[in-house]
């Protein structure tokens, strides 16, 4: 076994165990700090495109060089490579979003159960939709498509760019998305500014989304599934998010998408499955196990690829 392998073990075991604590400062906050001063400062006059690119590019370059800076220096400073290592993992336990999107979808769960008010204050906390006129089964709805999405986004994408590029790439990646998170919208303020980060999140999510959506058919023991997911996965206005819903939901025999609102604008999504059906506590509980098990899958695979295999760290 090498020092990766136990990097990467204890990272996801840090974040299996405690997810992100409100206590914890975390980068992602730091780079959403940086987003927003960006777009305060470049987003006007003319040549938004061009300066949502730039500051895109930037951000994203700088991230990684900052990694690799940061490693470099716990790797001369450290004795047997101890502190490059404890480095290492704390960064991918960082990169990491499994345990708190998870907790936050049982959450939404239970406050539905006891007042469609407080559903839809606890669906706001990790959706980017307008919740306050959302029924109990769009709540449902949005909280175990944001949850399909999150495995992608949140635990797959990181690790697959882990694999690809080392750390470096993981922490890039997280910026990649924390910049389609705040600017890629297709709205009047972001539709220009935003673009060039919106696309770069498609292609660095491309592979992992369609990963992630083999992974959760092979921890549900469905991959006669796999015609269900190439039919609607590709229906998504995202070319991505569509393929982990479509798969979780073949798996739950449910139906996701149709009419949602953005910032007082209606965005009807093309309807993901046929079976229009209540959604329950039960559904939420088995999709938060083939996420459980899909993680596993894919942490086992690339600790594999570290402990024998020479890839980036």
């Amino acid at each position: 076994m090498t020092g990766h392998f136990y990097a990467l073990l204890g990272g996801w075991l840090l974040d299996l165990l405690i997810g992100d604590p409100a206590w914890l400062p975390h980068p992602v906050v730091g780079f959403g700090k940086l987003i927003a001063a960006g777009e305060k400062r470049w987003n006007k006059d003319e040549n938004r495109r061009r300066k949502g690119a730039l500051m895109a590019i930037a951000l994203v370059a700088g991230a990684f060089l900052l990694t690799c800076a940061l490693r470099f220096l716990c790797e001369l400073l450290s004795i047997g490579h101890i502190l490059y290592y404890i480095c290492t993992g704390i960064l991918i336990f960082y990169c990491l979003a499994g345990t708190t999107l998870i907790r936050e979808v049982r959450e939404v769960f239970r406050a539905v159960d006891r007042s469609l008010d407080e559903g839809r204050k606890q669906v706001a906390r990790i959706v980017g939709r307008d919740t306050g006129s959302l029924s109990a089964q769009e709540i449902r709805t949005a909280a175990l498509e944001t949850l399909a999405e999150n495995l992608s986004d949140g635990v797959i994408a990181p690790l697959f760019w882990l694999a690809v590029l080392g750390v470096p790439g993981m922490v890039a990646y997280k910026m990649v998305n924390t910049l389609d998170s705040m600017i890629g919208y297709r709205n009047e303020r972001y539709a220009d500014f935003g673009r060039f980060a919106a696309k770069m999140d498609d292609v660095a999510n491309w592979v992992p989304a369609r990963l992630t959506a083999l992974l959760m058919l092979l921890a549900a023991g469905k991959l006669s599934l796999l015609p269900f997911v190439r039919k609607y996965g590709p229906k998504h206005l995202s070319p991505n998010s569509g393929w982990p819903e479509a798969a979780l939901a073949g798996i739950l025999n449910c139906r996701f998408g149709g009419p949602h609102d953005y910032f007082g604008e209606e965005v009807v999504k093309p309807y993901i499955g046929d079976n229009d059906r209540p959604l329950t506590t039960a559904d939420m509980q088995r999709a938060i196990r083939i996420n459980r098990i899909a993680e596993i899958i894919m942490v086992a695979l690339v600790a594999f690829l570290k402990a024998l295999i020479v890839i980036p760290a």
